[in-house]
């Protein structure tokens, strides 16, 4: 029990164990779960690590938790009535049981910080950049998982995550598709001063949004805006395995420029039996002038599957897409343990920037 290995400050180290292995770790004073786990090589799945998009949202059987850092905004009222607490932030006031989805595919894959160069850099969109990074010479090549991302490593601790749009290449190339937000200033330098030979400093692979390959049901792949790099490579790694299940790809942007690789998804669907893919623009003019589907993309995937239950879902985006497609897609009979999502959203002091911004108050 707790009480039987306190720490070096006199406070209880608590126990997590996992409902369906019985996996068991110790969490250290302050530590949340999702931390605790990772140091002890255990993966659990989570996203954005702020507490913002639900990705760790797990199911407590056992014991008290608390939130002294972020407030767990991904958590309704129904969750907490139902005992479901995120793992990125709950801090243990107690032994735990908890019941979670185990990553084990990512569990042996190192996380690395590690030196890489801009090899080519191009524009996507009129506000993506396409960037090709490679290990410096003498750093080992990474390796990851298709769909997880790095970090870029900035001063003052800061970070910047971006999803990997391929999977690895024996040249070890790492793509990133980059948006510049206004009001963001990491974004803003790539956009407008970083070159090709530049040096940048990552940590990664980092994400537990990778493909599943215990399963032959068909798949329904959702992604917003540049939500299309993590969905393209998982999507490219089952196309490389030979995949025969029927597959669906729906991109949703605001505009048909912003669906920068949209040639790409039509020859993917023109090459591959079963496969097709949905292009869906939200700006009602805008998709008339372009000829394509209007609407908002996780109602375009209803209207073609009203019923979900015989389906894998893959969604990646901002978290108001998000949001509504996790709902719907579990009201359209979707089990939650066959839906993967990766939840974009901005870093805390970008955020306070863009408010600051929209306040008349100029970028720092």
């Amino acid at each position: 029990m707790s009480a039987d290995h306190p720490s070096g400050d006199n406070e209880p180290v608590f126990t997590v164990t996992l409902h369906s292995s019985g996996r068991r770790f110790d969490v250290e004073p302050g530590q949340t779960v999702l931390e605790a786990a990772q140091r002890a090589g255990i993966a659990l799945p989570y996203s954005c690590r702020a507490g913002v998009c639900g990705s760790c949202k797990a199911s407590l059987l056992e014991g008290h938790c608390e939130y002294p850092r972020n407030p767990p905004t991904a958590l309704n009222v129904h969750d907490r009535a139902c005992r479901a607490v995120l793992l990125c932030q709950a801090v243990p006031a107690s032994d735990l049981r908890v019941a979670v989805r185990e990553v084990t595919s990512v569990e042996d894959i190192a996380r690395r910080r590690l030196d890489v160069r801009v090899s080519r850099k191009w524009q996507l969109a009129p506000d993506v950049i396409g960037l090709h990074l490679q290990p410096v010479p003498g750093e080992p090549r990474l390796n990851w998982l298709p769909g997880q991302y790095l970090d870029v490593l900035l001063d003052e601790g800061r970070r910047r995550p971006f999803s990997i749009a391929n999977g690895p290449q024996p040249e070890g190339t790492i793509e990133l598709h980059v948006r510049h937000v206004a009001g963001g200033g990491f974004t803003s330098w790539v956009s407008e001063v970083l070159q090709e030979g530049d040096t940048l400093r990552i940590e990664a692979p980092l994400g537990t949004f990778v493909p599943r390959e215990d399963s032959e049901r068909p798949i329904v792949f959702m992604a917003g805006g540049t939500g299309f790099a993590p969905v393209k490579a998982i999507l490219e790694h089952f196309l490389a395995l030979g995949t025969r299940r029927s597959i669906d790809v729906y991109w949703g942007a605001r505009s048909a420029a912003d669906l920068y690789q949209r040639a790409l998804g039509e020859q993917w669907a023109a090459c591959t039996p079963g496969l097709r893919f949905h292009a869906v623009v939200s700006d009602p003019e805008q998709a008339a002038l372009a000829g394509m589907r209007a609407g908002l993309v996780h109602e375009a995937v209803l209207e073609d599957h009203p019923d979900l239950a015989g389906f894998d879902v893959y969604m990646s985006g901002p978290p108001a897409m998000i949001d509504a497609g996790h709902k719907l897609f579990l009201d359209a009979g979707l089990p939650e343990d066959r839906l993967y999502y990766d939840s974009f959203d901005y870093a805390p002091d970008v955020l306070a920037q863009i408010l600051a911004g929209r306040a008349g108050i100029s970028e720092a």
